[in-house]
């Protein structure tokens, strides 16, 4: 069940589809204690539903074999049963709770599954408008972000350096650039 105690400005009514040409969900995620790894998944799909009354619920789903860091060896180890075992959980998914303003943003509660694991997660959002778009109907643009544990999600491997920390960090930074099309 999704609660709306805010409605996007200008967004009507109807499905707002992601276009993912035009769309990238990204990551970050502390390497060495000392930089950032960041990647994208490259394959994904989601809508934004607004019913009449303002109501907005939002579904996504990543599949998580399409990881790309730019380092093939990186990405099959992601892949592996050391962190995504991405053979036994394909997919990652999310499904709004709830959409809240925030000043002048919102907020977007929600359930987000990884790994086999569901927990409550927050994104904040930022709305950046409607467009007429370009002969094929109006496209709505979004930024949001969140910041996971991966522990929280049974990703728990650890491979400690010689002089303390880890290789790679807890916590992954989500950033989420949508653009969606109000579907005819």
């Amino acid at each position: 069940m999704t609660t709306a105690t805010a409605t996007l400005p200008n967004l009507t009514a109807g499905t707002w589809t992601i276009d993912t040409v035009h769309s990238t969900v990204g990551f970050s995620v502390r390497h060495l204690m000392v930089s950032k790894v960041r990647g994208t998944f490259n394959d994904f799909a989601g809508a934004i539903t607004v019913a009449e009354d303002g109501t907005t619920a939002v579904t996504a789903e990543i599949q998580v074999a399409s990881i790309d860091t730019k380092n093939t060896d990186r990405d099959a180890h992601i892949k592996s049963a050391d962190f995504f075992d991405a053979e036994q959980y394909p997919t990652a998914t999310f499904t709004s709770t709830a959409v809240r303003a925030k000043g002048d943003d919102y907020v977007v509660e929600g359930d987000f599954t990884l790994h086999g694991i569901t927990r409550q997660v927050e994104l904040a959002l930022e709305f950046n408008g409607v467009n007429p778009g370009m002969g094929n109907g109006p496209v709505a643009g979004f930024e949001a972000t969140t910041v996971l544990n991966r522990k929280d999600f049974g990703i728990t491997i650890d491979m400690p350096l010689e002089g303390g920390g880890a290789v790679v960090g807890d916590k992954i930074t989500i950033t989420l650039e949508i653009e969606a099309g109000l579907q005819a």
